[in-house]
């Protein structure tokens, strides 16, 4: 059984090799990236390749007892039958990689008990680096600088910040963003916004049932150890270690109270926040 020191000491142990990860992908997207198409038609590039071979190497000296499972060497066929694992996801948002754009993250969380004990979340292209251990203990490196993390609210006085994975969003999505008093949302498409939630640059997050656990666990983890409320949508415990490794639907909440005093209920975006949105789907 592990205590917070051990969890300390691997997580700061995968820093290093993080951050030159990171590096890597950028090196090799400025030299141009080759990209294939998988099974499931989703894009694969060489960084990808590239970025999960250092971080699975370092993992398996770290934590050499420790399955590891990866997007990029994940066997779909088999059922899962661990509770305690690691996830990786090389590149989390490999279109965003390949356009160039600098949200695309690199994502490692270690399962315990079906239960999110650590994560590291790299953000190479804005030099930013998120890492977490357990609760109260989720940190940012930014520039260099280390910044302990605790979701406190830096969003917009008198605004509730939500972030969707595209702006066409069901209904359901949309009255839950008009139920917490969202009033601005915008896209985001990779793990980077389990750790603006934790930054408190975001106020909300809520998706329902998609993509797999490695997209998710690194994100929640630092979220989640920065004190935000992390369930599904239907208000239940949000749990690792599925047979198919597919998500349940999910809702970050930065706090308990998104709004502040400031806040004006007039400002909210309630029928004109649905309307949107119901455009933007039929104008895709």
């Amino acid at each position: 059984m592990m205590n917070n020191k051990d969890l300390k000491v691997i997580a700061e142990g995968l820093i290093a090799t993080m951050e030159s990860a990171g590096n890597k992908s950028i090196k090799i997207q400025n030299e141009g990236l080759k990209t294939t198409i998988k099974k499931d038609g989703s894009p694969v590039t060489n960084g990808d390749l590239e970025v999960n071979k250092i971080l699975t190497e370092k993992i398996s000296q770290l934590t050499p007892g420790i399955p590891i499972i990866s997007e990029e060497t994940v066997d779909l066929k088999k059922k899962n039958k661990l509770n305690t694992f690691w996830l990786i996801d090389p590149i989390d948002g490999t279109k965003e990689y390949i356009a160039g754009k600098d949200e695309y993250t690199l994502n490692a969380g270690l399962i315990i008990d079906n239960l999110p004990a650590i994560g590291l979340v790299g953000v190479p292209k804005k030099k930013r680096l998120f890492y977490s251990y357990g609760k109260s203990n989720s940190y940012l490196i930014d520039q260099g600088k280390t910044i302990r993390l605790s979701c406190e609210k830096k969003t917009p006085k008198g605004k509730v910040v939500a972030v969707v994975n595209g702006m066409s969003q069901p209904p359901k999505i949309i009255n839950l963003l008009q139920k917490y008093g969202v009033t601005n949302w915008y896209k985001l498409s990779s793990s980077y916004k389990f750790c603006v939630i934790a930054a408190g640059e975001v106020d909300l997050y809520a998706s329902m049932e998609r993509a797999h656990e490695w997209d998710y666990a690194a994100g929640h983890a630092i979220a989640e150890h920065a004190g935000a409320i992390i369930t599904t949508l239907e208000n239940k415990e949000f749990k690792y270690g599925k047979e198919d490794y597919k998500n349940l639907s999910l809702l970050i909440r930065r706090s308990k109270v998104l709004k502040d005093k400031y806040h004006d209920p007039n400002n909210v975006l309630s029928g004109r926040l649905l309307d949107d949105a119901l455009y933007l789907k039929r104008n895709d």
